[in-house]
Parts: C-alpha cells; sequence; structure tokens
C-alpha cells in the first residue's frame, strides 16, 4: 500500500514502480507530498491514469532544490528508464532533411534522417518545395549530388550545373565558399546572402569581369525569387515555436510550427495519451532534444519553472507567451487548424462506419487481420492498425504460421487472431474498438470462435473480395452496404493495406528460401 503521507513538501521527482520493481512512471512535482497525494484521492482521473495507479505496487521519490532542478532531474529519469505511462514522444510524421556533408568537398542530398555527420536543414513539411530547393541550390551554387567523386566528369558537369571539383576545375577553398552560400540560403539569411553577391557583383563589373558579374547577376535574381516565395510579412529577429492540440476522447493531437526568424521552417505532429499535465511534459521531453527558440506560444499557461528549465537548455532566455489576440493568437488558431485537417480529416469516415455497422462506439482503433500464402508454402498472417482513419505503421504485426499444413485459410485465421489477442489480453494491452478480417463467412467464423474462447468483446466484421461483402456475426447475409459509400471504401482501404503489408512479407520469406 502506498502511503504519501510521509512524502516531504519539497519540490522533487517521484518514481512509480509495479510489482517487479520496473519504473513504469516518472513525475516532477512542485509539491512532492501533495501531488503524489493526489493520484490516489482523486476520482475524476483519465484512463491512461487510472490504469497507472492500479498498476503501482512502489514509490520512490529525490528531492531537488528548485522547480528547474525537478524538471531536469524528471527527463534525466525517464531517458534511463523509459517508464511504460510517460508520454511515448515519436513524431507521428517524418519530413525529410537537406544534408550537407562534411567532407573536403561536401556533397548536398536529401536524407530521412538527421544521423551521420555533417549538417541537417529542415525537416521540410513540402516534399516539392525541398526538392525545388535542392535542385535550385544545386544548380545555383554548382554543388555536387554524387555518393563518390567520378573519375571523369558527368552530365551535369558538362551542362554547366556542377563546379565538377572531380575535374580539378575548383580549388577545395571556393568550393567551400560556395557551399557556405546555399547553407545560408538554408538557415534563412537570403536577405544578407544577396547583399554580398551585389557587392560582389559591383566589384566583378568594375574590375571588367562580366562572365563572372551576370554569373552572380543570376544568382541574385534566383534568390530575389526563392525570397519572394518564401516570404512572410512576419519579419522577425529571433525564432519561435507555435504549440497547439486538441484533446478527444482521451487522446492529445499536438502540432508545433518551428519558424525561423518569421518564416515557416518545419512542422511536427505528435499523438499520444492525455494525462494531467500533458503540454509541460511535452514541452520538458521535446526540448530535451530540440534547442528551444527564443519564444515559445502555447494555447494555455504552463508551470512557471518551464520557461526556467527551457532557459536552462537554451543557454539563454526563453520566454514562453500565451497570446489572447492579435499576430500570434491568430497564429495559434492556425495551427489548430493544421491540427484539424491533419487529424480529424478522416473523422467523417469513422462517424460513417460507426453508423453503417451499428457500432457502440466510434472506431478510432481498427486492426485488421490477412493471410497470404503461394499454393499453400510459406504461408504468412498479417495485421494493420488503423488509428483515426490512418495507418498506424509502428503498430503493424506480421505473423508466420505455425500450426497450420497445407491450405486452410480459416484455421490460419483462427491462429493469427488467437496470437494477437491473448497476448494482449495477458499483457493488459488496449483492444481495438473494431477488429476486421479479409475473407467472407467462414474467415469471420473462425475469428469469431476464437474471441469468444479468450473472452473477449470486440465488435468484429469481415469483407470478402470481388463484390465487396461485408459480414457481421449472427447475420447470414451481407449488411446493406454499396461497395461505392464511404463506409465500405474505407474497409476496402483498410483491407487493401492489410493484403499489401501480408504480399509484402510472403515476399521476404519466398527470397530468403531462393539458394543463389
Amino acid at each position: 500500500m502506498i502511503d504519501p503521507a510521509n512524502l516531504p513538501t519539497e519540490p522533487g521527482c517521484y518514481l512509480f514502480s509495479d510489482d517487479t520493481g520496473t519504473i513504469i512512471y516518472v513525475g516532477k512535482a512542485k509539491n512532492l507530498k501533495r501531488r503524489v497525494s493526489s493520484y490516489f484521492s482523486r476520482h475524476d482521473l483519465d484512463r491512461k491514469t487510472e490504469n497507472l495507479v492500479a498498476a503501482i505496487a512502489g514509490l520512490d521519490f529525490i528531492v531537488t532544490d528548485t522547480e528547474v532542478e525537478a524538471f531536469i532531474l524528471e527527463n534525466t529519469l525517464i531517458k534511463k528508464h523509459q517508464p511504460k505511462y510517460n508520454i511515448d514522444l515519436k513524431d507521428s510524421k517524418r519530413y525529410a532533411y537537406i544534408h550537407v556533408t562534411d567532407e573536403p568537398y561536401p556533397r548536398i542530398h536529401t536524407a530521412r534522417q538527421p544521423d551521420g555527420n555533417g549538417r541537417y536543414y529542415g525537416p521540410f513539411v513540402s516534399g516539392r518545395e525541398r526538392e525545388d530547393l535542392l535542385r535550385l541550390l544545386k544548380s545555383l551554387f554548382g554543388l555536387r549530388s554524387c555518393r563518390r567523386l567520378p573519375r571523369r566528369p558527368c552530365l551535369r558537369a558538362h551542362i554547366g550545373s556542377c563546379s565538377a571539383p572531380c575535374t580539378g576545375r575548383i580549388i577545395e577553398d571556393e568550393y567551400r565558399e560556395r557551399v557556405r552560400r546555399a547553407e545560408a540560403v538554408l538557415k534563412g539569411d537570403i536577405a544578407g546572402l544577396i547583399r554580398t553577391l551585389r557587392e560582389e557583383m559591383a566589384a566583378s563589373a568594375e574590375r571588367q569581369e562580366y562572365e563572372r558579374a551576370m554569373e552572380l547577376r543570376d544568382q541574385v535574381a534566383a534568390l530575389e525569387g526563392l525570397r519572394e516565395r518564401q516570404h512572410v510579412d512576419r519579419q522577425k529577429t529571433y525564432n519561435e515555436d507555435i504549440v497547439n492540440y486538441i484533446v478527444s476522447e482521451g487522446t492529445v493531437f499536438l502540432m508545433l510550427f518551428n519558424v525561423d526568424r518569421g518564416t515557416l521552417a518545419g512542422k511536427r505532429e505528435y499523438t499520444f495519451d492525455e494525462t494531467e499535465g500533458f503540454l509541460e511534459e511535452f514541452l520538458a521531453r521535446y526540448y530535451a532534444e530540440n534547442e528551444p527558440p527564443e519564444e515559445v506560444i502555447l494555447p494555455a499557461p504552463v508551470d512557471d519553472a518551464l520557461p526556467g528549465y527551457l532557459s536552462h537548455l537554451r543557454g539563454g532566455r526563453v520566454r514562453t507567451v500565451v497570446p489572447q489576440r492579435g499576430e500570434k493568437k491568430n497564429l495559434l488558431d492556425l495551427v489548430r487548424k493544421n491540427v484539424e485537417i491533419a487529424f480529424f480529416g478522416d473523422r467523417i469516415k469513422l462517424d460513417e462506419l460507426k453508423r453503417r455497422l451499428h457500432l457502440p462506439d466510434l472506431p478510432v482503433t481498427i486492426e485488421c487481420f490477412d493471410i497470404s500464402h503461394l499454393s499453400g508454402t510459406a504461408m504468412v498472417g498479417s495485421m494493420v492498425r488503423f488509428l483515426w482513419g490512418k495507418p498506424d505503421r509502428r503498430n503493424y504485426r506480421r505473423f508466420r504460421i505455425r500450426t497450420v499444413e497445407g491450405v486452410d485459410d480459416f484455421a490460419a485465421i483462427a491462429e493469427v487472431v488467437r496470437r494477437r489477442y491473448s497476448r494482449l489480453k495477458k499483457e493488459g494491452g488496449e483492444l481495438p474498438d473494431l477488429i476486421l478480417i479479409d475473407g467472407g463467412k467462414g474467415q469471420l467464423a473462425a475469428a469469431v470462435a476464437v474471441l469468444r474462447e479468450l473472452g473477449i468483446t470486440v465488435p468484429i466484421a469481415s469483407i470478402a473480395k470481388r463484390e465487396e461483402e461485408v459480414f457481421v456475426p449472427g447475420f447470414s447475409h451481407p449488411l446493406p452496404l454499396e461497395r461505392h459509400e464511404k463506409a465500405s471504401l474505407f474497409l476496402q482501404e483498410i483491407r487493401d493495406e492489410a493484403h499489401r503489408f501480408a504480399i509484402t512479407y510472403h515476399r521476404t520469406l519466398r527470397k530468403k528460401t531462393v539458394t543463389p
């Protein structure tokens, strides 16, 4: 039994553990006694916190001198223990970067992850804008994109879009100056670079180096066109982050805009379970991995100690602002609008599916199973998961069929459904709002029998190929869904993704069995 009565009233961090001694949650508090007591005295806890409290078997704490120190310690402990009930800060979308390598003659290219040497710029929200910018920089400054310097000049060298360091046409110092100018563009200092180029252009003309002056003139014109496309009326001398979110049915849908001196530089999206103080925890975790800007615009006030913690991380003052009107409030509203579009654009499909399948709850989480084989060999199963109408690829699962001989789709479906939900039941994992089976009445009956055997009650349906007929338990005939209406099209989309995932895994196994 946890007794918070003997806890101190000082600031610090508390650590909850389960009956195996594993740390399952780390939190920080201005007053340890009051904060920990609230877990066991309140009756309005959210679902995730209720599950946390039910799992708590042990308590430890560490006192700090200040709240800022508590923020710092909390982040260190979360990194060390990776507690189950703390926010899982994984970006719900990944955007590519522009990478400038650390080589004698650096190359510039697209990178999916910021790992390795060199400098990374981004992430870029729009793939088209990223590629347009990359193409412009390579052409404008003659930067190479080849993985290794070739022995002979390539086509880009012949048409003049690469300075061709492979041929010795350009010395290393001059090439690095070109790279430095390209990076000035990537950092957003286009105006400063234009001034420098204009000065060089005038000097070249004065020396009667007209060809060089014309080259610089073309660079200035290209950069001015780029600046016009990227221009934002909010000219700032400092960086900002703008954070907004929507909470729906216990889930936080959050978006963060990175604004570099008035120009939108990137966007990140996150989803995680709603808990008390989730905004502060998100900010503390996020900025432990990303340098805080001078200003963070927020939709709600946060703990007074958070700006001090962010200032400590940055090594300079960080302001948190909660605007009520004006330009910054308009920016907050813009981020919220983006949240609505990004996360809730598929809500209408979920509402329609709930109505047409007569589901008790909105099918926020849907899991779909498919079986793939080639004449009964290398039989595999797949499970794809959709969250709020979108593929949740981190939670896809693959199954190699173990217990079925020959071609028996019914038995194979039964095996993968049993393996999936017996494990979830054992681990106390959350069940989906809807289970979808690729197949007809036979596959559906096999899955229903397994769920009944496991004592699991979850709405389930199947969708058969050809006529796209949808079956549910208790009805011998398919539901009266037209194959082109929203609910049916959504089920087809999920089924097709499960089929694609199964086929991919099947091909992988087949390749492994082919002898060279």
